[in-house]
């Protein structure tokens, strides 16, 4: 190199490689300085710089960052934060274009006027710059560098269709927020870069796009000032900004450098626009493709010859009017505003009476208002750290740990904390002041430790608002057409690539609720391909089970554990019930296949084992005639028949007929046929199951709590509910049919015509108290009368106990041997079924005075129905009218009472002697045929 200085503009558009040359340049050089727009930039080229120079010479000074090595070398700044008068080798000033920007171009131009290198000075820049540069500074030399790839306009697009590696810009906090957070439901997330984030948090940001956790970035135009990002698009949401004091359509050349960030390298890029955004311009979008744009002509200028003697000195030469065509007086900045605030102050004049006041007085005006609030706050802020700077030379320990203790604090949302790190700023800048404070070291330390951790909370907010890590990985993978890895846990939790993402019910996935839309449609698809080998897996599983994993519900559900995984529905026959699997399309048809046949062996065997006694009535073949035709309606009705509905075929049926049945299992009741196996809990909650399918019902009824003898009548139960249940409905309650049975075996030796009273051994067996059997009596068809009587007490030896009239009732009735076990005794009674005996025996009495007879409550039943053939308990005393008596149905002869003459016209053998057994129970006429025994 000469001895004499170079002034260079390189200048072109975006993605041409400018500040990459720059350093390049710097580092050809003993000492350098690079001023850069942006602090986050600038943390971007000092990274760049350190990894190739080592930290130890390597500076890094912004407004709130400064880190200077004691053997620095290269000085990476922000174009305000530039050391002047250092005499470095080299000089550069990057996007020089900002001289026209109304809010920081005098600072720019006041670089490119007075900022020089020893031996080389480069601006970098936009083209529009060429004509004013070659006005003011006339030596320099101009260098044009041609984009690397294309950049190709597409219209507009949707958010939901924008492609991936795209960067959606926004212009206002509330803007971006509101695409990123449409990103993280339709796409799985968006990185978040903004000019105001601390440069923790948006490398942070960053981090997640460039490492493709998400494929979108959502940001302010600060993404045109130089960053380097992986961008293939770029699309405007809008076409105007606010610019701190009105809203103004952004100009071509604007756009071009926002635009411009798309492509990197020899990659070409596209750009577009997206929501509101109109499309645009022909012109406009063929001029950034061109980059061919309208040359700027006027720079913001302001004085840089400043006089402190006074405050109204310093004023008056900032507001100085500029000389020259190509300069324009800068509009007043926050800084020169402060002033003139503060300037209105009594205290802040009195204090500010001499130079060195007044130039503190100005380097406390150009703290950046940061906190953004208003004019008037920031500067009283200002005031008070004047007043401290100027008592006492420094701000007080005590005054800086309380601003500082009440900002670090990381709970909060986005809003909350991004405000907390805004105002951390300001003392962060106040530390790096030299002087300001007594011990700068700490405080730099302990304002960089707060932001930084405000910084990480700030992140990890955005993050969890704006990216769902799962959704956008698994997008990801799919994309590439990677297999995906899935995991099931014992709970059924599903995690894919360590993501997760819902539970597997059985063979049906379950998305995570918390997904939604685009989002869940997108977690399910994923997830479902990547679960293909694990319902492979659970079906080999699943067919292996034993039965005992296996069960079904009352409403006809299939369960697997607590997996729902199908459902009964009806078949050709109510004991041949067809199966419906729960089994997800993406499972493929092998599993459906697997999981259908092990279900219907379940159910088939769970039929077989439980309705063995009907199905083997089904198959046997040597039943014939009216015996093979009775046992299909047995079949036909699970197994349990009202006796009333077949009374004409019970009627037909001849002795061997019967004999057939019997061997069967079939009981012949009074008032039902059925086979006593089949009323125990298992088969009665099967048997329901089936029927409701065989019945078209919609809602299955659940079965009765099993062991009782009576329960409440189901109020809206289907027709034939009770008889399914296993029971008969009479008054407000149901009775078990095979109690019901033990009960007309005793009701036989009453007299229904005369009248006559409950036995305790009735009340036992029912579990009821007197009331309650008055009402199942009533609905059974016979009428109670209610009456009152001095009560007698009875010798308590004379009651037999109720264990014996258990006895002697089971003795009575064998056919009940195989029926469900039934606590009789009536302290054992459930609660739910009735009161304990012992309060029936007793029944409600009067509460009589001392000296009165005790009274007690007792009722006279009567058979209160019309006599019909085949209808519940006949009728006593008048049988045989308009009728002969022959031989009874079941084909065995009538017997007459002990001692007695035979009864009606025919004269009959009678069987051996039985236990109080002189008459069949299966007779119809049996009620009736014990009413003339006793009137006899």
């Amino acid at each position: 190199m000469s001895g004499s200085s170079r002034v260079v503009a390189v200048l072109g558009p975006t993605n041409t490689g400018k500040t990459h040359y720059a350093i390049e340049r710097m580092l050809g050089h003993r000492t350098g300085v690079i001023g850069l727009p942006l602090r986050l930039l600038a943390r971007e080229v000092y990274d760049k710089i350190v990894a190739i120079r080592g930290p130890s010479v390597v500076a890094l000074v912004t407004g709130e960052e400064r880190i200077v090595p004691p053997r620095t070398q290269y000085w990476v700044c922000t174009v305000e934060a530039m050391p002047e008068g250092m005499g470095a080798d080299f000089v550069a000033i990057d996007e020089i274009q900002l001289c026209a920007d109304p809010e920081r171009g005098h600072v720019f131009t006041d670089r490119l006027l007075r900022s020089r290198g020893t031996h080389e000075t480069l601006f970098l820049g936009s083209d529009t710059m060429r004509g004013p540069i070659a006005a003011l500074v006339p030596e320099a030399q101009f260098v044009r560098r041609e984009r690397m790839s294309q950049l190709v306009y597409t219209g507009s697009k949707k958010i939901s269709r924008m492609p991936a590696r795209s960067a959606i810009v926004g212009f206002s906090v509330n803007n971006v927020y509101a695409i990123a957070e449409l990103l993280r439901r339709q796409k799985g997330g968006a990185a978040v870069v903004m000019g105001a984030l601390s440069p923790r948090t948006r490398n942070a940001q960053v981090d997640l796009y460039q490492n493709g956790e998400v494929d979108y970035l959502v940001a302010t135009d600060a993404i045109g000032m130089g960053l380097n990002l992986d961008v293939n698009h770029v699309a405007f949401s809008s076409l105007s900004k606010f610019d701190g004091r009105r809203m103004r359509p952004l100009a071509p050349n604007e756009l071009a450098q926002i635009a411009g960030r798309a492509g990197r390298g020899m990659s070409d890029g596209t750009f577009g626009v997206t929501g509101e955004a109109a499309p645009l311009d022909e012109g406009v979008a063929q001029a950034i493709m061109d980059s061919r744009f309208t040359p700027m002509k006027k720079l913001n200028w302001r004085n840089a010859a400043l006089r402190f003697g006074t405050i109204e000195a310093l004023i008056d030469a900032l507001e100085v009017s500029p000389q020259g065509e190509n300069l324009v007086k800068a509009r007043p900045a926050d800084d020169l505003n402060a002033l003139k605030s503060l300037s209105q102050v009594t205290e802040v004049v009195a204090r500010a009476s001499d130079g060195p006041s007044v130039r503190l007085l100005w380097d406390v005006c150009r703290i950046p208002d940061f906190r953004g609030i208003s004019h008037a706050e920031h500067a009283g802020l200002l005031e008070v750290i004047f007043g401290h700077l100027h008592e006492r030379g420094s701000i007080p320990d005590d005054f800086m740990a309380r601003q500082v203790r009440r900002i670090d604090r990381t709970d909060g949302d986005i809003d909350a904390l991004s405000k907390r790190l805004a105002y951390i700023r300001t003392w962060t800048y106040v530390a790096q002041r030299n002087g300001w404070v007594r011990d700068e070291s700490h405080w730099r330390d302990e304002t960089r430790t707060v932001e930084d951790r405000l910084s990480d909370a700030l992140h990890e907010r955005l993050t969890q608002r704006f990216v769902d890590r799962r959704t956008s990985v698994l997008l990801r993978r799919l994309k590439q057409k990677e297999a995906l890895l899935a995991e099931v846990n014992d709970k059924g939790e599903v995690t894919v690539e360590g993501e997760f993402v819902g539970r597997l019910e059985g063979f049906r996935f379950s998305p995570d609720k918390a997904a939604q839309g685009a989002e869940a449609k997108a977690l399910k698809s994923a997830s479902l391909q990547a679960l293909a080998p694990q319902f492979h897996l659970r079906a080999d599983r699943f067919y292996n089970a034993p039965d005992t994993e296996i069960d079904f519900t009352d409403q006809g559900g299939l369960m697997w554990g607590e997996y729902a995984v199908g459902k009964l529905v009806a078949g050709a026959e109510p004991l041949k019930p067809m199966v419906e699997v729960f089994v997800d399309e993406a499972a493929g048809p092998d599993v459906e296949q697997k999981v259908q046949r092990r279900l219907q062996h379940f159910i088939d065997r769970k039929v077989a084992a439980l309705f063995e006694p009907l199905l083997n009535l089904s198959r046997d073949e040597e039943l014939s005639g009216l015996a093979k035709g009775f046992a299909f309606r047995m079949v036909e009705a699970l197994g349990v028949l009202p006796r009333a509905r077949v009374a004409q075929e019970v009627k037909d049926l001849d002795q061997d007929a019967r004999g057939a049945l019997r061997k069967h299992g079939i009981r012949f009741g009074q008032f039902t046929i059925f086979m006593p196996l089949l009323l125990k809990p298992a088969p009665t909650r099967l048997r329901l199951v089936l029927w409701a399918l065989s019945s078209g019902l919609q809602e299955f009824p659940e079965a009765p709590p099993p062991g009782l003898v009576t329960v409440p009548v189901a109020k809206d139960a289907p027709q034939g509910y009770d008889t399914m249940c296993g029971y008969r409905d009479a008054g407000d309650r149901s009775i078990r049919i095979d109690m019901l049975e033990r009960l007309a075996d005793m009701l036989r030796a009453e007299d229904s015509r005369g009248g006559f009273e409950a036995k305790p051994d009735m009340l036992s067996i029912t579990g009821m108290t007197l009331d309650q059997f008055a009402d199942l009596m009533q609905g059974l068809g016979y009428k109670a009368e209610r009456g009152e009587r001095e009560k007698v007490k009875a010798a308590p030896a004379e009651a037999p106990t109720t264990e014996a009239a258990e006895q002697a009732a089971a003795e009575e009735t064998p056919a009940t041997e195989g029926a469900p076990e039934v606590v009789t005794a009536p302290a054992e009674a459930p609660a739910e079924a009735t009161e304990s005996t012992e309060a029936a025996a007793e029944a409600p009495t009067a509460q009589p005075a001392s000296d009165e007879p005790e009274v007690e409550v007792f009722y006279t039943f009567t058979w209160g129905r019309q006599r019909q053939q085949n209808r519940g308990p006949r009728r006593e005393q008048g049988q045989g009218k308009g009728k002969p008596r022959g031989k009874p149905q079941d084909g065995r002869k009538p017997q007459g009472r002990k001692g007695g003459k035979p009864q009606g016209a025919k004269s009959f053998s009678s069987r051996p002697p039985k236990k109080e057994k002189a008459i069949d129970p299966d007779n119809p006429f049996a009620a009736a045929l014990m009413g003339l025994k006793g009137g006899n």
